[in-house]
């Protein structure tokens, strides 16, 4: 923590109410302010990328957040406020993939603002923790994953029926819900957040991906805002190595092109990390 500078404010557009932070997360974030749709939860999302676009190397051993950031603290940081702010984090079963042995929560990600975390929960009167929910149509999911085996974390699974059929002929633990969708393929952003706020009243709903999901969420108007660090990579692409980016599976330029509004822009050592809102 000692090492750790605070973020550096170079735009703020200060919509919305201040989140009252606790100092040990304001000293590092800075002021952070939300709007708060009416009758609905706020949905935004959070994503790490090279400056060329790539959000995962997609190579063996080398799949995760960390290498795109470089295990930057301060991405760790601003993810672990997000996820102390939501009610739900909501990711893919690719993103879950490569990374069987995490939990979507504040602490595991960023655990020395632990108590800081915990402090900013009970002043937002959230008493659990986020719930985890995993999409996945198939159902062909690692029930040993620690989200899923641990029960640290409410979990849910949204599936379809066929998926939902290939899951209960395993042991699901206790602590897993399972959310069956009608049709057999696309789950549709809309029926997962339907199937969420059936289960966990929410304020604020986290999206950390992947990019298909993230796609399906943007086609679908369903994103109000999007994080995005910045981290000073170029990973490049070749034949071989067709890396993901951003969105992947749908294509909005130039017919249906989708145009965000700056948020803000804050500084930590060489990462940027930009905030922006979608109508």
């Amino acid at each position: 923590m000692s090492e750790l500078t605070p973020l550096e404010t170079l735009y703020a557009a200060q919509r919305g109410r201040v989140v009252k932070l606790p100092r040990a997360i304001a000293d590092l974030y800075g002021a952070l302010y939300l709007s708060s749709p009416r009758g609905r939860p706020l949905v935004i999302s959070n994503f790490v990328s090279t400056l060329d676009g790539v959000i995962s190397l997609a190579e063996r051993g080398h799949e995760t957040a960390g290498a795109i950031s470089g295990f930057s603290p301060h991405d760790r940081m601003v993810m672990g406020v997000l996820r102390a702010l939501a009610d739900v984090v909501i990711v893919g079963a690719g993103t879950l993939r490569v990374e069987p042995a995490h939990v979507w929560t504040a602490e595991h990600i960023f655990p020395e603002l632990k108590d800081a975390f915990a402090e900013l929960r009970r002043t937002l009167r959230k008493r659990e923790q986020p719930l985890n929910v995993v999409v996945s149509a198939s159902g062909k999911l690692d029930l040993k994953a620690r989200v899923f085996a641990a029960g640290e974390v409410p979990a849910l699974v949204v599936t379809t029926r066929d998926g939902a059929n290939r899951l209960r002929r395993r042991r699901v633990p206790d602590s897993v819900q399972i959310a069956v969708t009608r049709g057999t393929h696309a789950i549709h952003a809309q029926t997962i957040l339907h199937e969420v706020v059936k289960r966990r009243a929410s304020k604020i709903i986290l999206v950390e991906g992947g990019p298909q999901l993230l796609g399906d969420f943007f086609a679908e108007q369903c994103l109000d805002e999007q994080f995005l660090t910045l981290a000073p990579q170029i990973a490049g692409r070749d034949d071989e190595h067709q890396r993901p980016s951003l969105i992947m599976g749908k294509t909005f330029a130039p017919r249906h092109p989708v145009w965000g509004e700056l948020l803000s822009v804050k500084r930590g050592d060489s990462h940027l990390f930009v905030r922006y809102k979608f109508s």
